[in-house]
C-alpha cells in the first residue's frame, strides 16, 4: 500500500524533529523546506531521506545547530564564508538571498563558501532564484569523501561533485542537477543494503573491474564510482570533477588539503540576473525558442517525446502538491526512532 503525506505535515515533522535537536527555528524550518522540495521532485536519496542522519550529526556535534557563517572576504559581486559547519540547506539558501540582492545590483554575484554540512538536493534550490527572472549555478564537493576513481583509476579520489544550474524560459524553468559520476553515494548505499544490483557496471571494484554489486564499495581496500561516461568517456566526467573541486574548494580555501572534520559541503554558488546584460526578455526570447526546439524534435524509438531537463521534477512537484509525497519505504521508519526520543508526532498519512 502507498502511503502519502502532505508537504505541510512533513515539513512540520521534520521542521519539528530538528528544533527538538536545539536547531535554530529559523535553521530547522529552512533544512526541512529544502528536504521536502527534494521529495517533491522526486529525488528520494537527497529528501527526507538525509534527516535521520543529519539528527545523527546534531548529536555528534558534527553539525553545527546555532550560529551565523564567518565573512572571509566581501567584494560587491564576490564573497567567500566560512560556514562553521552549520546546516547546509540553511547556508544554501541564505547564500542565494545575498547572491539575487547583489545580483540585481552588478549583473553577478558569487558566493563561495568552505566548512557547510551536507547541503542536500540541488535541485531544491533552483526555482527560487529562477522564479525571480534569474539564472542559478550551484556545485559542491564533500572533501571527506574518496568515492569516484579519476579516469583511468581504480582507486577512489573525488566526490560526485554535482553541477545544477537554472534559468527561466517563458513557461517552466531548465533545471539541471548532474553528478559528475554515473551514480551517487545515496544511491550505492541504499541498494547496498537491499541486496540489490546498479542497473549497470557503474563501479569498479578494487581491481580495476567493471561491476554493478554495490558491495564492491565495501571492499577493503574499497571499489569506486566511475566518473560520467563511464569506462569509455569516463575522461569527460572525471574533467567536470576537477572542475567543481577547483570551484569549491579552490576558491573558498579550503578542501582536501585540510583535515577532515566529518560530513561537508564546499560550495561554489553564483547568479546572474538577464536584466542587467541584454534584458529579461531577450533572455527568454532566446531560451524560450531553445525549449521550444528541443520540445518539437521528433522522438526516437522508446521515447513518446522530448523533454526538458528538469520538466519531469516539476510534473512530480505539482503532483505530489495535489496528491500528496510519496516518501521512499525506508524514510519514516528510519525516523520513528527520532520521533519517540524527542515526542514528536508522526505525520498522518493521507
Amino acid at each position: 500500500m502507498t502511503l502519502r503525506y502532505s508537504a505541510e505535515a512533513l515539513r512540520a515533522f521534520g521542521t519539528a524533529l530538528l528544533d527538538a535537536a536545539g536547531m535554530d527555528a529559523e535553521k530547522s524550518a529552512t533544512v526541512a523546506e529544502i528536504l521536502v522540495e527534494g521529495d517533491l521532485m522526486g529525488h528520494n536519496t537527497h529528501g527526507l531521506h538525509l534527516l535521520a542522519p543529519y539528527l545523527t550529526d546534531l548529536q555528534k556535534g558534527e553539525l553545527n545547530p546555532t550560529g551565523e557563517p564567518r565573512v572571509v572576504a566581501d567584494r560587491p559581486a564576490a564573497l567567500t564564508w566560512d560556514a562553521n559547519r552549520l546546516p547546509g540547506p540553511w547556508i544554501v539558501v541564505k547564500a542565494l538571498d545575498v547572491a539575487v540582492e547583489r545580483a540585481a545590483i552588478y549583473g553577478t554575484c558569487t558566493v563561495a563558501v568552505r566548512r557547510s554540512h551536507h547541503i542536500a538536493c540541488l535541485a531544491a534550490y533552483l526555482k527560487r532564484v529562477t522564479d525571480r527572472g534569474m539564472v542559478v549555478m550551484i556545485q559542491t564537493s564533500a572533501p571527506e569523501n574518496q568515492a569516484v576513481a579519476p579516469h583511468g583509476g581504480r582507486a577512489g579520489v573525488l566526490t560526485p561533485n554535482p553541477i545544477a544550474a537554472g534559468w527561466p524560459t517563458a513557461g517552466d524553468p531548465v533545471l539541471i542537477d548532474v553528478s559528475m559520476s554515473i551514480t551517487t553515494n545515496g544511491m550505492v548505499g541504499r541498494l547496498n543494503k537491499e541486496k540489490g544490483r546498479l542497473p549497470g557496471a557503474w563501479l569498479v571494484d578494487n581491481q580495476g573491474i567493471p561491476t554493478d554489486d554495490p558491495a564492491a564499495m565495501l571492499a577493503q581496500p574499497p571499489g569506486a564510482l566511475l566518473p560520467l561516461g563511464g569506462v569509455e568517456y569516463g575522461h569527460k566526467g572525471y574533467a567536470l570533477g576537477l572542475l567543481v573541486e577547483a570551484m569549491t574548494q579552490g576558491l573558498p580555501g579550503h578542501g582536501r588539503a585540510d583535515p577532515i572534520e566529518g560530513w561537508t559541503g564546499e560550495l561554489f554558488i553564483q547568479v546572474l540576473d538577464p536584466a542587467c546584460f541584454s534584458g529579461r526578455d531577450a533572455f527568454t526570447r532566446q531560451t524560450e525558442w531553445m525549449a521550444q526546439a528541443c520540445r518539437n524534435t521528433p522522438p526516437r524509438a522508446g521515447f513518446d517525446r522530448v523533454r526538458l531537463p528538469g520538466e519531469a521534477g516539476l510534473a512530480r512537484r505539482r503532483k505530489a502538491l495535489r496528491e500528496g509525497v510519496e516518501l521512499y519505504p525506508s524514510i519514516m521508519p528510519a525516523l520513528e526512532p527520532w520521533a519517540t526520543q524527542f515526542t514528536v508526532t508522526l505525520p498522518a498519512p493521507l
